[in-house]
C-alpha cells in the first residue's frame, strides 16, 4: 500500500464510497465529487484493465476506448508489475472470483 496516500482525508473518502448502496447512489455521489472528465478517465482506465486481462492488443483497446497508448501502458504496469493488485482485486470481485 502506498503510504503517501494513506491519511484521514483519504480514509474518510473511502468510508464514504463504502457507504454507497446502489449504482444510483454512486452516480449521485460521483457526479458531485468528480468532473465528468475525471469520472470518464477513471472508468476508461478500469475498462482498459479489463481488456488487458482479456489479452486484447493495444490497437484494439485504443479503438474501443479512445485511451492513449501512454494510459494503456500505465494501466498495464499497475495491473501486472505493481504489488497493490488493485485492478485485479476489483476485476476478480466483479467476475465473482473473490
Amino acid at each position: 500500500m502506498n503510504s503517501k496516500l494513506k491519511n484521514d482525508a483519504t480514509d474518510f473518502l473511502f468510508d464514504a464510497i463504502l457507504s454507497l448502496e446502489s449504482k444510483e447512489d454512486c452516480y449521485r455521489f460521483f457526479e458531485d465529487l468528480c468532473t465528468s472528465a475525471e469520472l470518464k478517465a477513471m472508468s476508461q482506465r478500469l475498462v482498459v484493465a479489463k481488456m488487458l486481462t482479456e489479452k486484447k492488443v493495444y490497437t484494439e483497446i485504443v479503438k474501443e476506448t479512445g485511451a492513449s497508448t501512454a494510459t494503456i501502458s500505465r494501466v498495464k504496469r499497475s495491473l501486472f508489475d505493481n504489488d497493490t493488485y488493485g485492478y485485479s482485486l476489483v476485476l476478480d470481485k466483479i467476475n465473482g472470483k473473490s
